[in-house]
């Protein structure tokens, strides 16, 4: 009893697509092959997305999982598993679409709602299978429906809130659902729709303003607010005028609020009626008649020296008849000067300052715009000098001037003047900078200052300030007379001088050895130096440069000499003699050794005693004279 699978199908009846509440058949089909027509047991398992959802036994090729009412919910893919005889073969997986969702159901907490409320909402899809969108309409006479869309995915119903907004009277929600296949959204039809009655807590509030709503400045004004409750409980009663809140009552019907009007008092006022969440508002427009205009001050002069008569005076357009004062601004709290229309003083800087004038009618007090006034102090001579030191620069490096002018009221204008040519303006309180970039060797123009400020006594001008131009060191020589080579004990000048460099000069010169040995230090008003070394030393061999040096503080090293300390004229002929005369001797005897072998022994030897006893007998008679 052989056997083979040769292939598992699954297939849909009546479509792969059916519409919701549909019969769909679902077949799974094995085609066998056998050596012998024996009975064979097949055991079926159909799967949905995984899940088991049919298993039957049975000896025919064929099984069928009947459904006989489609939902949306069997929407998904299908796969089936043939087992027989040991040997399991499964199918290919089959998307099946059960197109339509059911109806929604939707239900609301209560039937009848107060403004400020929340109307509490259940929309649910009894047989769909999550995950699933719901989406929530609040319908509203003559406006347009409020919508909230949640998304459920473990559960088939979803729970909202709607808030009831005055205007509310009666109200319709509805819902639908939204499911999400093959990245396609398919959407159900629209619940029943639910109507809910709303009920006013209370009426719109009335806002009246007594006498009127037009009135003048520094007339009493009164505002009343009111309202009729259901209930008196949490209700409150609020007054505002550009969010500002003038003024509050609780658990009380009426309102009341009053002021002495001003011009600040027109506008729009606000009466507001809480509670719980239920609010009502009503506006009121209120317009406060100029009673007199502000006062204007005058000044007899706004810039004037110190020492000088300053007049303020008050004033109103077409009105006299107003208490009028003076004061000064002050951070701290405006300074009372005089009450009075007319105010005269003699002035000094520390009244320098901001003044105004206040009028006052009925209760009502304004102010006029501030007048500035600005006294000043001459200034004094200004000194001008360079930033960090002595009045010269380096050529090539840039010039820093500063001018100060220790009295005057600022600002002052600073004016830098190089000869008599302007280079640069200042405005500043007490002194200005200068940077002159342009420093050439020959300049000879001398620099100053003018300082001036609103003083009438005008500018005052610097002394001139002359600078003195550093040349930096430029090419240093070293030399030396004799040169290369110097007898020892004899006298040796050495040269030291530069092409280019402002004076003085200070000229080091050094011999270099293991480290350097400076040998001479000088400054000198000259472009050279000369040094004598009145005697020379063997030890004296070696380098020699020189360093030249000035206030621009830059060290310039020449090129380095070589000197050599040789023997003098007469060392050389003391080593001479010493060792000359000594052969010239030992030549001389050899010659009459050799002489006298030629003649008898006896007559060399007696002479040789005589020349020796001789020449012993001079050496203790002669101090000139050494042996050796």
């Amino acid at each position: 009893q052989v056997f083979t699978f040769n292939t598992v199908e699954i297939k849909v009846q009546p479509s792969v697509k059916v519409k919701n509440g549909a019969p769909l058949s679902i077949i799974c089909h094995a085609d066998i092959s056998k050596s012998t027509n024996f009975q064979l047991k097949h055991n079926f398992t159909i799967f949905k997305d995984g899940k088991l959802v049919f298993m039957t036994v049975s000896d025919k090729g064929d099984a069928r999982y009947e459904i006989p009412m489609a939902r949306s919910s069997d929407t998904g893919e299908y796969e089936c598993t043939v087992e027989a005889g040991g040997k399991t073969k499964s199918s290919n997986s089959l998307h099946v679409w059960v197109t339509g969702m059911t109806k929604p159901i939707l239900t609301a907490e209560k039937k009848e709602v107060l403004e400020g409320e929340v109307v509490k909402l259940r929309c649910e899809l009894p047989e769909e299978v999550p995950p699933l969108h719901f989406l929530f309409r609040k319908i509203k006479m003559n406006s347009t429906p409020k919508e909230k869309l949640v998304f459920e995915p473990y559960r088939n119903f979803s729970v909202v809130e709607f808030s009831v907004e005055e205007g509310d009277n009666i109200l319709q929600f509805d819902c639908f659902g939204r499911r999400n296949v093959k990245l396609e959204f398919e959407s159900s039809e629209h619940s029943n729709k639910t109507l809910v009655t709303v009920r006013e807590p209370f009426i719109k509030p009335t806002l009246n303003a007594k006498p009127s709503s037009n009135i003048t400045e520094g007339d009493r004004i009164q505002f009343e607010c009111s309202t009729v409750v259901a209930r008196m409980r949490d209700i409150e009663i609020i007054l505002q005028k550009n969010k500002t809140i003038l003024n509050s009552i609780r658990d009380e019907k009426l309102l009341k609020y009053s002021t002495v009007a001003t011009l600040e008092d027109s506008g729009e006022y606000l009466c507001k009626v809480e509670q719980g969440r239920a609010s009502k508002t009503t506006k009121l427009n209120v317009v406060v008649s100029e009673l007199f205009p502000k006062p204007i001050l005058s000044a007899s002069k706004n810039k004037l020296d110190e020492n000088k008569e300053l007049t303020l005076s008050c004033s109103i357009s077409g009105f006299r008849k107003a208490n009028f004062s003076i004061l000064r601004k002050n951070s701290n709290g405006d300074i009372w000067l005089k009450n009075s229309r007319n105010l005269t003083m003699r002035v000094n800087v520390t009244d320098t300052g901001s003044y105004i004038c206040k009028a006052e009618v009925k209760g009502i007090v304004k102010e006029s715009k501030p007048v500035r006034i600005s006294v000043y102090a001459p200034v004094s001579k200004p000194t001008l000098s360079v930033v960090g030191g002595l009045p010269e620069v380096v050529l090539g490096e840039p010039l820093w001037l500063i001018c100060r002018s220790v009295m005057g009221t600022p600002p002052i204008t600073f004016t830098f003047y190089k000869g008599n040519e302007v280079k640069k303006i200042v405005i500043n309180d007490t002194y200005a900078t200068f940077l002159d970039e342009n420093i050439r060797q020959n300049d000879k123009s001398g620099y100053k200052c003018d300082a001036r400020n609103n003083h009438s006594s005008g500018m005052k001008t610097s002394n001139i300030l002359n600078i003195t131009v550093i040349v930096p060191i430029r090419d240093a020589s070293l030399g030396s007379i004799p040169y290369g080579e110097v007898e020892d004990g004899s006298e040796t000048a050495f040269l030291c001088s530069v092409k280019e460099g402002s004076w003085p000069i200070l000229f080091r010169i050094f011999r270099k050895t293991d480290h350097e040995v400076l040998l001479f230090e000088q400054s000198e008003y000259a472009d050279r130096v000369v040094w004598h070394k009145k005697t020379m030393k063997r030890q004296d061999t070696g380098t020699y440069y020189c360093i030249a040096s000035n206030r621009a503080n830059v060290d310039v090293k020449s090129h380095p000499i070589t000197i050599s300390v040789i023997l003098a004229a007469w060392q050389k002929g003391v080593i001479a003699a010493f060792v000359l005369i000594p052969i010239a001797g030992a030549v001389t005897l050899t010659l009459w050794w050799f002489l006298c072998k030629k003649k008898k022994g006896n007559e060399c030897s007696a002479l040789a005693t005589n020349l020796t006893s001789e020449k012993l007998t001079r050496q203790h008679s002669d101090g000139e004279y050494y042996s050796g």
